[in-house]
């Protein structure tokens, strides 16, 4: 056990000398803004630094309720069931994170709920032919899918200090895709749909959002094992992200309320807030995204780790649906 400790200790150094160095995808830079958009010029003047730093994480589902069971007569005592084990492992190496200024692809997403609280969730850009196309996780997007009315809901790519680096960019009408069996089940039995995309319009200044800060690749099929993985999360309130340097293994999930096979992933520091972050590996150019915060326990109910639905067929229809501009799923009711 401690020969295996050293080798993930360096294996994690390796990749940390890796990931560190290696740019953020570069942005398309040559495509011509076009017309500026009063929408975004709204949106950016709302969201002011403060309310900004003020806004909080989306708020938690509720626990999913467990059926009643009648009284029965008393019986001699058996072992119950071992509760969910969602969270580190008794002597599990939990690899650190550390606070950054973040990288172009990745943001964080602001809107206010129906009572005016500012929420925020975080989001990566990933590339698609309109160059507009932001992924995150259902339970964040959600609310905002089919018909449901648009509340100050913006992108920010690389969100950090108060700073709009490239200005914010409005999620367009009717464009944000979260899988029909994710409503349709709810957050925790449809656990394992915990993804969804949001199409943009341009930012104040006319450009595309691809454009402007380049994006990452969308990765589907690939399995649960990955290293190294590169995760970041915006902290709900925090003034700048957070980035961890880890891997991915398989998790079957032991809690009935949210079944199905996820990533785990072992992070510390990864808050309320992160919910949405991408999970990173390298890429020729730059950076592929293989899981997002969210699924198993919409992300798990600790710091320390994380989970992720699996990226598979339902993830790459999705994004299909998204990038054809065919109708997107809504609540039904």
């Amino acid at each position: 056990m401690v020969r295996r400790t050293r080798l993930i200790s360096r294996a994690t150094a390796a990749a940390a000398t890796l990931l560190l160095t290696t740019g953020p995808v570069p942005a398309a830079g040559a495509a011509t803004p076009g017309p500026a958009n009063p929408t975004a010029k709204r949106l950016n003047a709302y969201w002011t630094p403060a309310r900004m730093a003020a806004a909080l994480p989306a708020p938690a589902p509720p626990t999913a309720p467990t059926a009643p069971t009648a009284p029965t007569a008393p019986t001699a005592p058996s072992t119950a069931a071992a509760a969910p084990a969602d969270g580190p492992r008794p002597g599990e190496f939990i690899p650190p994170s550390r606070s950054f200024d973040g990288i172009p692809p990745v943001g964080t997403f602001f809107w206010t709920d129906a009572g005016g609280t500012g929420r925020t969730c975080s989001a990566s850009v990933v590339h698609s032919p309109d160059h507009d196309l932001v992924l995150s996780a259902g339970h964040c997007l959600k609310g905002y899918s089919g018909t449901a009315p648009e509340r100050n809901l913006g992108f920010v790519p690389q969100y950090h200090d108060g700073l709009k680096p490239f200005g914010i960019f409005p999620v367009r009408s009717n464009g944000v895709y979260v899988p029909k069996e994710y409503y349709d089940k709810g957050e925790h039995a449809g656990a394992a749909y915990d993804f969804g995309f949001a199409v943009t319009e341009p930012n104040q200044d006319g450009e595309r959002l691809e454009d402007a800060v380049g994006a990452v690749r969308l990765l589907t099929g690939t399995g649960w094992f990955h290293a190294p993985v590169r995760m970041i999360g915006y902290p709900g309130g925090a003034p700048k992200p957070l980035e961890c340097l880890s891997w991915t293994t398989r998790w079957v999930s032991d809690d009935p309320a949210d079944p199905g096979t996820f990533e785990r992933i072992a992070c510390d520091g990864f808050v309320g807030g992160t919910s949405g972050g991408p999970m990173l590996v390298p890429w020729p150019g730059g950076w592929a995204v293989i899981g997002i915060i969210g699924g198993y326990h919409t992300g798990g109910n600790t710091p320390q780790i994380s989970y992720s639905a699996s990226f598979g067929s339902a993830t790459r229809d999705l994004y299909d649906a998204a990038t054809t501009g065919a109708p997107p799923a809504a609540p039904t009711s």
